[in-house]
Formats: structure tokens, C-alpha cells, sequence
């Protein structure tokens, strides 16, 4: 027998069995368990008890006659509640960063080559407000939240990415530069937000941030804003949405054991 305390068996029961469920994720067609044990460095019938237990509930299934394992569908609800659950976490201090600072706040998520707009929280404080329709794409390099999102790739990813996607004026701000891309997103990572100055739409800025999000998703928050009142605003819009990303990734689990 083991002599750890039950409580360290528990857990270290629990991490090899998201062990195994995480090796698992890239491999629709199943794995052996022999290949499994490989990856996760287990011992064979380890592997089988903790693969038998987590079949039992629906969390993998038999992949093939010859003992290949996939994921099972009693993860996807699971999946389906804990996203849910992040837009649950998402939307109040959404709300709270749009009361701060009177303007709209968006919410996006990464698509291929474009950023689309998912959620979205409006306000009254002004009549002349920026509203970009929720369903609607722009193009990662145009827009602050897409920018945000590329600072978060290495040079060569977002190198490769203008290679594979080249970049088109859609105003005359627009950076169609590589070079000066490149130079901008290093200006984002080393202040932890991003500007759109009127380089998707004329008479609209914007900023935005992407955020760390635990399932996996490129999600990021920005502020669009009339270009008339915008730089005057800027650095409080800037304050503002560094101090809500924090408090977000947080509230999504960022740090938690």
C-alpha cells in the first residue's frame, strides 16, 4: 500500500487522469494504452484503472475493437457548462468596465484572419456612440482587439500569419507594414494594451486586450470610441481595461492551483 495521506493520493489520482484525458484531446481516432501510458508516463495498468474509472462516466469511450480509447460524450456537456459559465463571468464586469468609462465594450473571439464580435455591452452616457454589430468580422490587423490577440503570438507566428494573410488598407491609418506591425505589437506586449487609431473605420479608435482564457479560447475585450473624444480619453480607457483584464483572468481561474 501507499502510505502518502489519502488526501495526496486523491489528488494525484485526479492530476493523472486529466493527464490522460489531455493527451487524449488531439487524437479523434483514439489511442492504445500502451500509447497512453507512454505519453503520461504511467505504468500500463495504472493507466487501464484510471481509464476503466473515467469510462464509467462517460468521460472517454472505446475508440476501436483493439483497445483504443478517445474522449467521451460525457465531457461535452461539461465543455458546453463551463463556457457558459465563463460568459456568466464575463458580462458583469463587462457591464462594470462600460459603466466606468461611458462607452460600449465588446467582446470577441479569434476566427482564422478575423475577430468576430460575440457579446456586447452598450451605454447612454453619450449620444454619439461607436457600436460594431454582434455577428460582425474584422480583420485581426485592423482592429485593437485583433492586435492584442497577435501580440500574444511569438514574431515568427505573426510573420508567418501576414504571410498566409495579407494585409489590405481598409482606411488610410491602416498599418499594411509588416515591419511597422511588427514594431506596434512589440509596443502592445510591452504595455499590455492595444490602439486601433481609426485603421478599421474612419472616425472610430478603439483599444483592447486580449484575455487569457482557461478553455482555450481567443477571446479579447475592447473599447471602441469616437475618434473626437477619444485620445483625450485614452490613457484612463487605458488604465481602465489593464485593471478589468486582470480582474477577469482572475475571476476565469488565471493563477488558481
Amino acid at each position: 500500500m501507499d502510505n502518502e495521506p489519502s488526501s495526496r493520493q486523491g489528488i494525484q489520482v485526479i492530476s493523472r487522469a486529466a493527464n490522460i484525458l489531455r493527451t487524449l484531446e488531439g487524437h479523434p481516432e483514439g489511442l492504445s494504452l500502451s500509447a497512453i501510458a507512454k505519453n503520461v508516463k504511467l505504468a500500463r495498468s495504472t493507466v487501464q484503472r484510471i481509464v476503466n474509472s473515467l469510462a464509467s462516466e462517460g468521460f472517454l469511450i472505446a475508440a476501436s475493437p483493439t483497445s483504443r480509447v478517445r474522449l467521451g460524450p460525457g465531457l461535452v456537456s461539461l465543455g458546453s457548462a463551463a463556457k457558459a459559465d465563463i460568459d456568466r463571468v464575463l458580462l458583469p464586469h463587462m457591464k462594470n468596465l462600460s459603466d466606468e468609462v461611458g462607452e460600449t465594450v465588446d467582446l470577441s473571439v479569434q476566427d482564422a484572419e478575423n475577430m468576430i464580435f460575440i457579446d456586447q455591452v452598450t451605454t447612454d452616457a453619450h449620444q454619439l456612440r461607436a457600436v460594431s454589430a454582434v455577428g460582425h468580422a474584422f480583420s485581426i490587423y485592423s482592429c485593437a482587439n485583433g492586435k492584442a490577440m497577435l501580440a500574444t503570438m511569438s514574431d515568427n507566428e505573426v510573420m508567418a500569419f501576414v504571410e498566409s494573410h495579407p494585409i489590405k488598407a481598409l482606411t488610410r491609418s491602416t498599418i499594411t507594414s509588416t515591419e511597422q506591425l511588427l514594431t506596434e505589437i512589440a509596443s502592445i506586449r510591452k504595455n499590455g494594451v492595444a490602439f486601433d487609431k481609426e485603421e478599421h473605420c474612419e472616425g472610430v479608435c478603439a483599444i483592447g486586450v486580449a484575455i487569457e482564457d482557461p478553455y482555450g479560447r481567443n477571446i479579447a475585450i475592447s473599447i471602441p470610441v469616437p475618434t473626437v473624444r477619444f485620445n483625450r480619453n485614452k490613457k484612463h480607457l487605458a488604465a481602465c481595461l489593464r485593471k478589468y483584464k486582470t480582474t477577469i483572468e482572475l475571476a476565469l481561474g488565471k493563477g488558481a492551483m
